[in-house]
């Protein structure tokens, strides 16, 4: 069920619906992407063109879901990380808890290995 919110003070816009507001400037300089955001690009042309797990209306709604706080605060490819979660327990591929156990395996492995891990967890909203 779609649960899209209203930005607060924007006319009844929704969340996602910033055009013309004031967020400051764009930055507009080209840049390398980080790793990390190779493999999330990567995973979603994995789970979406390759396995046909969604489609891009899905992907599009499941970020368009998030609440203003969320949204605002929330990098490009963090909004399609969380959006292929959700997405994958939604369409019951995984469920919350599989998902869980493994990304607390994978944290354990990168402290054994002497990686920094961030310590806290990303919410579900």
């Amino acid at each position: 069920m779609r649960k899209t919110k209203t930005r607060g003070g924007a006319q009844g816009r929704a969340v996602h619906d910033v055009g013309g507001l004031d967020f400051g400037a764009i930055d507009r300089t080209e840049h390398d992407l980080a790793l990390w955001e190779k493999r999330v690009d990567a995973m979603m042309i994995l789970l979406y063109s390759k396995k046909g797990l969604w489609t891009v209306d899905a992907m599009r709604r499941t970020i368009e879901d998030y609440g203003e706080q969320t949204y605002d605060k929330t990098e490009y490819y963090e909004k399609w990380m969380r959006a292929m979660r959700n997405l994958l327990v939604e369409q019951e591929v995984l469920g919350k808890s599989e998902i869980e156990a493994k990304m607390a395996e994978v944290a354990e492995r990168h402290r054994k290995a002497g990686r920094k891990v961030p310590s806290h967890k990303v919410a579900w909203a």
